[in-house]
């Protein structure tokens, strides 16, 4: 269905390919993982399938690229819609009408289907989805996520053989992504259609894949099953690190396989770890919060309190008002109704410049944040908005995702580079306040480590730091509290371990196979006797 034939890849500007001597043959009916750290080339890759790459992106492409027969080269993109169906990272990007219902018909208008067809796909697709329920909804009124199952719904309505993926869970919820993919596979199935997807949270994906493509970062490719793959890539998700820590052979690549092996594991452990929670005075008090978007209540009268040295996570389902609830903490949001206090000083009332030094906000569309035209001039910029000594904002993007280049365009970076960067902005103001919305997306295990190190270095400072997201295991790393939202309300609010340990739809893979007590991989090593670490 699809091969690749010494395909090699550079950009204007670079002096190194981005991909090198790359071949590849995928077949029809597969479902393969791309994997790899942040900016390895995965988007690039993918982008080469469609002729995106480097037709839309410019560059120079070497070898030959085809699709069901038809090379990539001689055609534009345009021509290839009715074989390879694109989602990107950034939904809202790709939207060209205004409502759910149109978008999910545009494609198939463009391909001339009939109308009766287009009716019937439309339906299909919205239940499929568990969409019905928008099919008036303004596409910019949903929340990230079920902007998200739209743009894979517009996609899917016009059933191409190859459907590309890029990060298509990243603003899910658990219960949401997995639906999604059980989707894809029954595409897989049912239809034979091949899923190409890249995705960082690779714990969701890897019990569908067929196959996984490694993209180190050095131009090449490594290709295989999963459990061949993981078995010496430097990132790995929880369940093949628990492989790792304790020797099983073969890793598990689902939690059913892992639990079986685990029985041993569980008898040689102590007692889990305590989680010290931050109790610090409060930062920022909020009382009977109101949040509404004309006649829809987003935030319903919801009180909460931020205490210096805590970090708190905020989840529950996409549309469950955790974003709003932010914007209105922050004092850039719609609120309609109650207080929100720092320092006896409502953020709302002070000008950017203040506010900035209060509560600091980063929004799920990160790189509305970016207006200059290199990654130098940002973080230059930035130290001179937060009085930052002349190199700190860059010093924080490196902690972040090393190897980005100073020259380069911010709006020419990954998703995951873009996040980084505006990460990097906002933290160099060192807000007493930090709130990031859905701050993981794009962002691989080793830049969710530095993430986190940075989070908790921040906590420990005396700062109180918000995380609004689907993460789960993210969360099981960084916050010592949780609070659920659902239909704009705090339906729970406590530890993490106890929100997290007791929830089917919010335990981490380790809480899984090793009981409600264990979190992450680290609290198993933590309590393993000296001899078996």
């Amino acid at each position: 269905m699809i091969e690749l034939d010494h395909v090699s890849f550079t950009y204007h500007g670079q002096t190194e390919p981005v991909l090198s001597d790359v071949t590849l043959s995928i077949g029809e009916g597969e479902l393969v993982l791309f994997a790899g750290q942040t900016g390895a080339g995965k988007s690039t890759l993918l982008g080469t399938i469609n002729g995106l790459v480097p037709h839309f992106t410019g560059g120079h492409l070497e070898g030959t690229v085809s699709v069901d027969g038809e090379t990539t080269r001689s055609r534009p993109p345009r021509e290839f819609a009715h074989l390879v169906g694109v989602v990107g990272q950034d939904p809202l990007a790709g939207f060209v009408t205004d409502t759910v219902e149109d978008e999910l018909a545009y494609g198939m208008e463009q391909l001339g289907l009939a109308p009766q067809v287009m009716r019937r796909r439309v339906e299909e697709t919205l239940d499929l989805l568990g969409i019905a329920e928008l099919r008036g909804r303004a596409l910019r009124t949903l929340s990230g996520g079920q902007q998200q199952r739209v743009a894979i719904g517009s996609v899917l309505t016009t059933h191409p053989k190859v459907l590309v993926l890029d990060e298509p869970t990243s603003a899910l919820d658990p219960i949401a992504a997995e639906e999604v993919l059980a989707t894809l596979a029954r595409l897989v199935e049912d239809l034979g259609t091949t899923v190409l997807m890249a995705e960082h949270r690779m714990e969701r994906v890897i019990p569908f894949a067929d196959r996984m493509i490694y993209v180190p970062g050095t131009g090449g490719v490594v290709d295989g099953t999963p459990a061949e793959v993981l078995r010496d890539t430097p990132i790995a998700p929880p369940i093949v690190q628990l492989g790792r820590l304790a020797g099983w052979d073969p890793l598990p690549m689902s939690v059913r396989d892992a639990r079986r092996a685990a029985g041993s594991l569980r008898s040689s452990l102590g007692s889990a770890p305590s989680r010290p929670v931050g109790a610090g005075p409060v930062l920022l008090s909020s009382s009977d919060v109101v949040v509404r978007y004309g006649p829809k209540v987003a935030v319903r009268a919801v009180s909460l309190d931020l205490c210096a040295g805590s970090v708190l996570a905020m989840m529950g389902r996409n549309g469950s008002g955790k974003s709003s609830l932010l914007w209105a903490l922050q004092g850039s949001g719609p609120r309609r109704g109650g207080t929100v206090r720092v320092d006896d000083t409502d953020p709302k009332s002070l000008d950017s410049a203040r506010a900035r030094k209060l509560v600091g906000m980063v929004p799920q569309t990160a790189s509305d944040l970016l207006y200059l035209q290199t990654v130098a001039d940002e973080c230059a910029a930035a130290d001179v908005e937060s009085g930052a000594t002349p190199g700190f904002c860059s010093s924080l993007l490196d902690r972040l995702a090393p190897g980005i280049s100073r020259s380069a365009h911010p709006r020419d970076l990954s998703e995951g580079q873009r996040l980084a960067l505006v990460l990097a902005v906002q933290l160099s103001a060192a807000p007493r306040i930090m709130l990031l919305d859905e701050p993981t997306r794009g962002l691989d295990y080793t830049a969710k480590a530095a993430l986190a190190t940075m989070i908790t270095d921040l906590a420990a400072e005396g700062r109180a730091v918000v995380v609004a997201t689907h993460d789960v295991e993210f969360v099981a790393s960084v916050a010592d509290r949780v609070v659920v939202m659902a239909e704009g309300e705090i339906v729970s609010d406590g530890p993490t371990g106890e929100v997290l340990g007791g929830s089917p739809a919010f335990a981490t893979q380790v809480a899984k196979i090793m009981g409600e007590s264990w979190l992450t991989v680290d609290d198993v090593r933590s309590a393993l006797p000296q001899v078996v670490r």
